[in-house]
């Protein structure tokens, strides 16, 4: 057992923060990021829709392909075509993350690499009307629009989760940490979570709990 590299899965509520922290995050640790399965632009693709094929067929046709950033930009490409199954979603982020370090943001990755030890689980939240006020500043919307952004995304995350495992993504014992990203700036969120994973890194290749 010989690894000291960082692994996070992210997981995050709209609003709360994760797409800014996802990315910086990666880039403190100096690792792999890849983004997030549903992201709010095509949660607005898939709101209103009630049947189980036609969501997995718009999800397939409206999300982008995973992109890493680090060294540099590499794209996946039969990681999207293939959510739909579990088994195919997990064994593609086993395969991406076979060398022990990366940011996952989304792709439900706290589940997809639940038995992996080497991995931290996050999870950014926070009360529904600060992660409204936080979109408003990130997205630059108007309220009305961030409101309707947040329950779409939301619904369309959760939906996301709860057809491939069974289970509400917003609990909190699926999560090594928890933070509130409406409450904590960028900066401390990434401070955290990059101190939590280093030692967690560190501990795992020592084969000691973190």
């Amino acid at each position: 057992m010989v690894w000291a590299m960082p692994l996070v899965t992210l997981s995050a509520s709209y609003g709360a923060g994760g797409s800014e922290v996802g990315p910086a995050l990666a880039r403190r640790l100096d690792v792999p990021f890849v983004d997030r399965a549903v992201p709010s632009s095509v949660a607005r693709e898939l709101a209103g829709t009630v049947d189980g094929g036609v969501f997995w067929r718009l999800l397939r046709n409206v999300s982008p392909v995973a992109s890493w950033t680090a060294a540099g930009i590499h794209q996946p490409p039969a990681l999207d075509a293939r959510l739909a199954d579990r088994a195919d979603t997990e064994a593609a982020l086993r395969a991406l993350m076979a060398d022990g370090r990366g940011v996952i943001l989304g792709r439900a990755g706290a589940l997809a690499l639940r038995d992996d030890p080497r991995a931290l689980h996050v999870r950014l939240d926070g009360p529904l009307e600060a992660r409204v006020v936080q979109a408003m500043r990130i997205e630059g919307v108007d309220e009305a629009t961030g409101r309707r952004r947040l329950k779409e995304t939301d619904g369309a995350r959760e939906r996301y989760v709860r057809d491939l495992y069974g289970v509400d993504p917003t609990d909190p014992a699926l999560y090594a940490l928890v933070l509130d990203g409406t409450i904590l700036d960028l900066e401390c969120c990434v401070q955290t979570i990059a101190a939590a994973a280093l030692a967690h890194a560190a501990a795992a290749g020592a084969g000691t709990p973190a």
